[in-house]
């Protein structure tokens, strides 16, 4: 079972949702990652060791932010491997990264929605359904994330949990789901 951590905060959130990670390691995973919204850029760390392992790379890589997400995966599209780990990033072609995405469940129609995203010019990095979710978003984003990911989220046959972010508006986190479980808390 997967697990899906994320917060907004004044001070750096990094360590608390490393904590939050650490407290779903028992649920089993074989991959985790946190992004974060760092001096105007997405950034992330992701691994297919455990959190603890996550967390000495945060450290030596330097990572912090005020925004972020984090998450532990059991593969379903795609095999065990970093490139495959969440969270994922998209951006119009050519552009840096403005999305960050984790999501847990199973979008039936990732391949169809691939196919249409493709002939945009969206490249894809992984294997991921979930890599879909987050191009869908940066394909219908303009300035409004809840509205593009609403937009997104109507296009998606399947069950999901998703938590997502965007640089443009780096102190909010939109979650949503459809069939799958989530607990947001203040």
């Amino acid at each position: 079972m997967c697990g899906i951590v994320g917060a907004v905060s004044s001070k750096n959130i990094v360590p608390v949702l490393l904590e939050g990670l650490q407290r779903l390691e028992y649920r089993g995973y074989d991959s985790c990652g946190v992004a974060v919204f760092h001096h105007g850029a997405l950034r992330r760390a992701r691994s297919t060791q455990r959190v603890a392992q996550l967390a000495t790379q945060i450290d030596k890589e330097g990572i912090s932010g005020h925004t972020a997400i984090a998450h532990t995966r059991w593969a379903t599209h795609g095999a065990p491997r970093t490139h495959n780990a969440h969270p994922h990033f998209s951006s119009k072609p050519g552009k840096p990264p403005r999305v960050a995405i984790v999501h847990n469940g199973i979008i039936e129609n990732h391949e169809e929605l691939r196919s249409e995203l493709e002939a945009k010019g969206y490249e894809f990095d992984s294997q991921t359904d979930t890599e879909v979710i987050a191009h869908l978003i940066d394909d219908f984003y303009t300035d409004d994330l809840l509205h593009a990911v609403q937009a997104a989220t109507k296009l998606l046959k399947g069950a999901y949990a998703i938590g997502v972010f965007c640089r443009e508006e780096p102190h909010r986190i939109i979650a949503t789901r459809e069939g799958s479980p989530l607990v947001i808390g203040l």
